[in-house]
């Protein structure tokens, strides 16, 4: 119990801390492909620092949607960061690390976010909430049936009980079931971070927009959270799917403070590696039109049921 509740604080901490570290590396691995020099890993920290000291400004209308949104956002994503099996499996948390509490917790802030930008009442917040709905429909259903894949040979859809089974049989890493749910989950993790093609961060552009459009609005603290918070996200994410397809020196039960501090040095560096990955992508793709993007995300829920009735019939 004492390696789980040091497990669980480890894991927000690094999260908490190396988000906007991971989002700072994506953008200078960008940058540097790009033959720029780029402003630096630790740029995203400066950015939420000089955000904090400014004054927030609601506009004229809105009520508490607007201003528990980024509270909310923050909230769902610290309380994924310490139930995901990141580090450890050995959580006290362990009976709220399930795959539709997790699955909800996340859509619990995308839909806060929407409404947020609702309650603006303006053209662009109206407009992103609706696409960012549209993509929501669509990412959390493909996220559930392609970890609901994996649960099938482990009997639970508990996420640690389901990377425990994969450490314990690394052949099954390579099964048709999990190279189909990989890849979906992959799909649907661009698309929930807001990442090219799904969507560009660094946009500004009305017909483009979906995360920014929300966002508009927000200044001063409320948007250094929102940042802050979407940070989380993708490293959570990008986590998950380490720690279910490549599950390796994440600490079980019984482990010690060793291999607890092993466990967290390779977490870092398998999230960082996928970011970089994820970057170094993202300078060979451009953005798909907006009407193309429920496509992409149905052809990666149909990889998923597909992984679905694998794990039944090639068990």
């Amino acid at each position: 119990m004492v390696i789980g509740v040091v497990g669980a604080v480890v894991q927000v901490v690094l999260v908490v801390v190396g988000a906007p570290l991971l989002v700072g590396l994506m953008r200078q691995v960008r940058a540097r492909m790009e033959g720029r020099v780029g402003a630096g890993v630790l740029q995203p920290w400066r950015d939420l620092r000089k955000l904090l000291r400014k004054e927030p400004i609601a506009p004229h209308g809105t009520g508490w949607v607007f201003r528990a949104a980024p509270l909310l956002l923050a909230a769902t994503a610290v309380v994924v960061a310490s139930v995901v099996p990141l580090v450890t499996t050995a959580s006290p948390l362990d009976g709220a690390a399930d795959l539709f509490a997790v699955t909800a917790l996340l859509a619990l802030g995308s839909v806060a976010l929407a409404l947020g930008g609702l309650d603006t009442g303006t053209a662009f917040g109206g407009m992103g909430a609706s696409r960012e709905v549209t993509v929501l429909a669509l990412v959390e259903p493909t996220i559930l049936v392609s970890v609901f894949a994996l649960s099938v040979r482990v009997g639970s859809t508990n996420l640690g009980a389901i990377v425990e089974s994969t450490v314990a049989d690394p052949m099954s890493v390579i099964s048709p079931a999990s190279l189909l749910a990989a890849v979906a989950l992959a799909v649907v993790t661009i698309a929930e971070t807001g990442r090219i093609p799904v969507d560009n961060p660094s946009t500004h552009l009305e017909l483009t927009m979906i995360h920014e459009a929300m966002v508009l609005e927000y200044s001063g603290p409320d948007l250094a959270l929102i940042e802050w918070a979407s940070a989380i996200r993708l490293s959570v994410l990008l986590g998950l799917l380490a720690g279910l397809f490549a599950p390796w020196g994440i600490a079980t039960a019984g482990a010690g403070l060793g291999a607890l501090a092993l466990a967290a040095v390779l977490a870092v560096v398998k999230i960082a590696l996928l970011g970089t990955l994820l970057a170094a992508g993202e300078v060979f793709m451009a953005k798909l039109r907006l009407f193309r993007i429920p496509e992409l995300l149905a052809g990666s829920f149909l990889m998923a049921l597909l992984a679905v009735a694998a794990s039944f019939f090639l068990a």
